[in-house]
């Protein structure tokens, strides 16, 4: 009887620790990500190991995600070739990794005009409250909290990131 009692103890305590917080920073093994490709018009970005697509997953962009980048504020996401910049681990948005706009050129543009280019686009995750509607962002790359924890464990900087139409 003795016995019994502490098997159901330690089979309690085991289960219990399952139920602990998940982490959300996950362990990836598989191939190398060695680009992101994203696409605009269709809402879809891969993860890709030298042509070959890894994961895809569905996106939301800028509140007004027709056309390239050109200013701060103007609520696009960029168009062209870039690369990931760095890991955000303590991003407002979950998790997020950053991209290298604006490039020379986005910044020679924005100058020209007069205006600044803005900054700060990143692939990231939700925040903290409901969605309202499909494309909300500041022009940065949305996927949901769950997928930016794969993305966030698969994607190194340097990677290049295509970001098309």
């Amino acid at each position: 009887m003795r016995f019994l009692k502490v098997f159901l103890i330690l089979a309690l305590a085991v289960g219990l620790s399952a139920c602990g917080p998940r982490s959300k920073f996950l362990k990836y093994r598989g191939p190398e990500v060695t680009s992101v490709q994203v696409h605009k018009a269709d809402r879809k970005m891969y993860l890709l190991h030298n042509g070959r697509v890894l994961e895809s997953y569905d996106i939301a962009l800028g509140f007004a995600p027709q056309g390239h980048k050109q200013f701060e504020g103007d609520g696009k996401t960029p168009e062209g070739t870039y690369y990931i910049t760095h890991k955000n681990p303590r991003s407002r948005f979950h998790l997020s990794l950053g991209i290298s706009y604006p490039n020379i050129a986005d910044a020679e543009y924005a100058e020209a005009q007069d205006k600044s280019p803005g900054g700060d686009i990143f692939i990231h995750g939700g925040p903290l409250g409901p969605i309202a509607r499909r494309d909300w962002t500041e022009g940065c790359i949305a996927v949901t909290n769950r997928e930016m924890e794969q993305i966030y464990s698969m994607v190194e900087p340097g990677t290049v990131i295509h970001i098309l139409p």
